[in-house]
């Protein structure tokens, strides 16, 4: 039996566990540069990480429509 491929790098969870934690802290922002306000929900902590995950070429499935 082949072994399955991870769909994402082992980086990437490290760059989502990190934005998770400075969401339940209260200082996760979103947009550039952190001007967007604060972050409100766990789905947009976890998009942010991603998103940032795919700019640093990190392997990430690609984004749904």
């Amino acid at each position: 039996m082949a072994k399955r491929r991870r769909k994402y790098s082992p980086g990437v969870s490290r760059d989502v566990e990190r934005e998770m934690r400075s969401f339940k802290r209260g200082t996760a922002r979103s947009g550039p540069g952190g001007k967007g306000g604060k972050v409100k929900s766990r789905k947009q902590a976890i998009a942010i990480a991603l998103s940032e995950a795919r700019k640093e070429g990190k392997r990430v499935p690609k984004k749904s429509a």
